[in-house]
Parts: structure tokens; sequence; C-alpha cells
């Protein structure tokens, strides 16, 4: 994951707060004319993440060229407008350290093409967690949805736990979204489905409207579509359903990188096997040593790591989106 540590060597510190892209001044009338200039000159993406520290990773992956150039937005994402939001080409919300935006690079996603994507916090449907559900105040879900129903993207990538709590959440999100007339198709995939030595099994989910900005003229799409297991939708080309030996499925015998990636041929191929005090052994990235002491910032750079998506399998859900609109 070195690619999410570009620029902070040496011990350097990342700092507490950068105020040089933060859209504090969002509610200044002029603000959204002048963003709407200078997004028409290049492309510009818009990232919503309260944790400071992981703003200011995003920084830095914007000024290495990492991920895709754009704007930091700390606030909660609560306190968005949905005319805050006017003339970004991209917006990534519970943005974290910018591994959609990476993800969509890897996937042949260009900067300047509209889409929107986020993971909404975990911890009310997490086994790990307290179970609150929806009566968490990390349920933001309604928050995240107002802003999709205002400003209409025309495709919303997004993830989530998959647990038997978040079922219900994703019943919520299917409904909304539908509603809204968003063709709306979820998968479960792990990361050991691309080869990752380890299970983090997640809920994945695409919402295509490509007639955006023609409210109340789209009809849910439920059958045949996105949402349709068996028929050539995202859904059966992620080898849900029955007919996972149809041709064009994953779950089909393939002599692609995909299908035949393993813990020792695939992506991790070189990973280091590091001994825990549990008696396992976990991989992490060759040379990488995060919990050595004098690591700088290791205690934020873990904390980064393991709220983030895998890029690598966030690219392969985003292919398969590419894939079936051809």
């Amino acid at each position: 994951m070195s690619w999410l540590w570009p620029s902070l060597k040496n011990g350097q510190k990342v700092p507490r707060r950068v105020h040089d892209n933060t859209c504090t001044a969002s509610r200044t009338p002029l603000l959204p004319f002048l963003r709407r200039v200078r997004h028409s000159v290049m492309p510009c993406a818009y990232y919503n993440e309260i944790d400071p520290k992981a703003a200011a990773w995003l920084r830095e992956l914007i000024r290495a060229g990492v991920i895709a150039p754009g704007e930091v937005d700390e606030r909660s994402i609560v306190d968005i407008r949905p005319a805050d939001l006017a003339g970004f080409s991209q917006c990534h919300f519970f943005a974290g350290v910018g591994v959609w935006s990476y993800a969509l690079r890897l996937a042949g996603w260009p900067d300047s093409r509209p889409g929107w994507t986020g993971s909404c916090p975990c911890q009310p449907y997490s086994e790990a967690g307290k179970g609150l559900g929806f009566a968490d105040e990390r349920h933001l879900w309604p928050a995240w949805f107002h802003l999709i129903e205002q400003r209409e993207p025309c495709v919303v990538f997004g993830e989530q736990v998959a647990s038997a709590g978040a079922r219900v959440w994703l019943d919520l999100v299917q409904t909304d979204l539908e509603a809204c007339g968003y063709a709306f198709g979820p998968i479960v995939v792990p990361a050991a489905g691309i080869g990752a030595p380890h299970g983090r099994h997640r809920t994945w989910f695409v919402a295509d409207a490509p007639d955006r900005g023609h409210r109340g003229q789209r009809e849910p799409v439920r059958g045949g579509e996105l949402g349709d297991a068996k028929r050539e939708g995202l859904e059966g080309h992620g080898g849900h359903g029955d007919d996972g030996d149809e041709p064009g499925r994953i779950g089909a015998p393939a002599c692609g990188s995909i299908a035949q990636a393993g813990p020792t041929n695939g992506f991790w191929r070189e990973c280091d096997w590091l001994p825990c005090t549990d008696g396992k052994a976990r991989p992490v990235e060759p040379g990488t040593f995060p919990l050595a002491h004098g690591a700088a910032e290791r205690v934020g750079r873990l904390r980064g790591y393991g709220n983030a998506i895998v890029a690598e399998l966030a690219a392969e859900v985003v292919k398969a989106y590419l894939a079936w609109q051809r």
C-alpha cells in the first residue's frame, strides 16, 4: 500500500489540518460559479471526509497525483447542501484515504467521467459493534441519499460490511434508489475472490441512472436489468444465481487473471507474512512493518489501512459495470 503514503518520509508528521483545499467557504454565493469556471478547464473531484488525519492524507495523495485532483471537505455529510456539489465531475463520500478514486483509475475510469462513490460507516451494522442499526448516530445513509436525490448522479458505487445486520440497511438503500428510478445491483464478494490472502467479505453495489436530469420520468428497473441475477446484468456477471457456468460470468471456467489468482500468484504473491501474538501470521506489503517502533504515524496508518476498501476488488466492480454497459 505504498501508494497510500507517497510523500510523508523520514518521520514527517501528518499535518493536523490543512485549509488550502478545504471547502470552508462553501456557503459563499460566488463559490459555485468559480468552481464551474475552474472545473471547465480541469476536471475536479470532491472528497468528503470528517477525520482530519484522513483528510490530510487525501491532500497528500492529490498532490502526489495518485488520486483524482480535487477538493477536500472536512464537514459532516449532514452539513453538506446539494448546491455545494455543483461543478464537480466526481464526488467521493466517506472518502477515507481515497481508495475509491484510486480504484476508478485502476478500472480505466477517467477523472473527467462523472460518478459518485461512498462507503457508509459500518459500525451500526458490524458484528464487532453494538448493533444499534438505524438508531446509531453513524447511520448516515439518509444524509447521503438526500444529496443523491437532489443532484441525481448518473451512477453511484457503494460498499458496506457483509453482515446479517447490514441486510436491512441494504434493503433500505435499494428501496430508496429504485424509488428514484435507479437500477440497483448488489453483490457480496470477499477480497479472497481476487486472490487476497484474507476474507474481508463486503457487499458492493452499483446504482445506475443514465438519463440523469429527468426526474419523474424514470421507472425503477427490477427484473432483467442490473437487479436480475439470471440475466445479462451486473449481478449475473458476479456469478450470482444458478447459472454460474453461463459464458461471460465470473463463475465460468476461464483463464483470466482474477479467475486464476491466489495468495501465491496474484497481486499479493510477494507479501510478507508477519507472525502475531495470537499464533496467526498476517500478510503485509513487502518491506513494511506498520507496527514497528518509530514508524511515522503508525497508529494513523493502521487506522487508514483498516478502514479502507480493497482497491483491486473495487476496480473489478467498476470493470463489471463498464462491461455491462457495453
